[in-house]
Parts: C-alpha cells; sequence; structure tokens
C-alpha cells in the first residue's frame, strides 16, 4: 500500500518523538536543528501540539512533551491486552534467568516497539524502556519477523541493508539464519547486534492472522551459555504459545 506523505504530521510525529527521546526541555532552534526543518514551522506546530496538550512549554519557551500523550499511551495499552497478557510470563523469564524479558509489537518492517518489560539486575548495554523503538529487523527478533512475517524478499534486503550492528552478518548469512529460526521456531543473535551480549527471540502467533508480536530476552553472553540460551529459548516458546493462544481464544 502506497502511502501518501503529509509533511505537517510527519514533521509534528518527528517533534513529539525528539521530545520523547530526550527528556530533557528543547527550544525551537534546538528542535529544528536537530530535525532539519525551518524553526518557523517548527513552531508553528509547536504552537498546535501545546493547544491539544501533548507538548507544554515553559516560561522560557522550552518545550516537553505534555500529559496529552500519557492519555494516549493509556489508551492505547487498555485497548490491547497483550501488554497484560505477557507480563506474568516476562516477570517469570527474568526472574528464572536473570535477564531482562521484553514484550514486543511489530506493527511493519520499520519499528518494534516495547510494549512490556521485565528488567532484570544484571548490567545490560542495550537500554531499554516500554516504548522504546528498534528497527525491526534487527537482531534475534529480526530474523523471526523474515522467518514468519511473510514479507517480499526484496523488501527484507533492503530493509536489511540499512542496519547498524557491532558485528553485521552479511545478506546470504542472514538469510540461512532466517530459515534456521523457521525450523527451530526460535532465534539467538549472540554478539552480532551487540558485541558482549546475547538476545534471544520467539514469535507470538495468534491464530492464522499475521505476526505482529514477540517476545525476546536480553542477556550478557558470558553468563548466558549456549545451552542456557536454548533452555531460555524453549521457555520463551512455552510463553508465547500460551500468550497467543490465549488471545485467538479472546476472539472467539
Amino acid at each position: 500500500m502506497t502511502v501518501r506523505a503529509v509533511p505537517a504530521v510527519s514533521r509534528a510525529v518527528a517533534i513529539l518523538r525528539l521530545l520523547g527521546r530526550t527528556r530533557a526541555p528543547m527550544g525551537v532552534k534546538a528542535i529544528a536543528e536537530a530535525l532539519g526543518i525551518v524553526p518557523s514551522t517548527a513552531l508553528h506546530i509547536l504552537r498546535v501540539l501545546v493547544a491539544e496538550e501533548l507538548v507544554k512549554v515553559d516560561s522560557a519557551k522550552q518545550y516537553t512533551l505534555g500529559m496529552g500523550t500519557l492519555a494516549l499511551a493509556r489508551a492505547s495499552l487498555e485497548s490491547d491486552d497483550f501488554p497484560m497478557r505477557v507480563q506474568p510470563h516476562l516477570d517469570a523469564l527474568s526472574r528464572r534467568y536473570g535477564i531482562t524479558a521484553i514484550g514486543l509489537e511489530l506493527p511493519n518492517l520499520q519499528h518494534m516497539i516495547v510494549v512490556a518489560l521485565s528488567r532484570t539486575e544484571a548490567p545490560v548495554r542495550l537500554h531499554v524502556d516500554v516504548g522504546s523503538r528498534f528497527p525491526t529487523l534487527i537482531s534475534a527478533t529480526g530474523r523471526c519477523v523474515a522467518a514468519f512475517g511473510n514479507h517480499p524478499a526484496a523488501e527484507l534486503e533492503k530493509r536489511f541493508k540499512a542496519l547498524r550492528w557491532d558485528n553485521a552478518p552479511s545478506w546470504a548469512a542472514w538469510c540461512k539464519e532466517v530459515e534456521v529460526t523457521r525450523r527451530q521456531g526460535y532465534s539467538i543473535d549472540r554478539d552480532t547486534y551487540i558485541a558482549g551480549v546475547t538476545i534471544v527471540s520467539v514469535p507470538v502467533l495468534e491464530g492464522s492472522g499475521p505476526l505482529s508480536r514477540g517476545i525476546a530476552a536480553v542477556g550478557i553472553s558470558g553468563q548466558l551459555g549456549r545451552a542456557r540460551a536454548i533452555e531460555l529459548a524453549h521457555d520463551m516458546q512455552a510463553a508465547g504459545r500460551a500468550v497467543g493462544q490465549a488471545a485467538a481464544s479472546a476472539r472467539r
């Protein structure tokens, strides 16, 4: 499907995402420079966002996200029970294996979104929060998306070549890894996306519908050996099946 560009909307969304990433207040000039837009255009958009309570501005003309974004986020979470269904499984996985367990929405090939999270106390280089976004095809989750998402190979290759890894695999090697993922039903990324970090991922399949959710686990490679990672993957598969079956049953 071809999506017609609407520049004002795209810029407004970009401003909201920028303010969400930076957390610290920003002035109009800094926002415009960060996004490569004209300051007057940024100001006009910011005024609308302030009026809609999605952005707030202080007396020094510094902008931050407004409470209106919280209301939207709450409504989104309340309309989707996946975070609630997956959270107990994430908590159990995190306690048992000492990893950070993550529930993911996979809306498209551009970004995956963290919607549920159970952290470990162990130090992990990959900083993750609910709402964090990562390129969809990166790491172990990307292989699951490619294996179970029914996406055209040409589109996968185009997006794969734009990814940034610590130790990037070749396209041919990655395609072989995707085939392995399809056969075994999980993927393990050891030191490829991030050196020293192992990421395990499984799809959450809900009936016959397209793949739109997944579970990932992040741990230190030195503490998560191959046998332990495979054991973790099998437990994650069981969790994914339970969540997927519950969702399919709820729709009947």
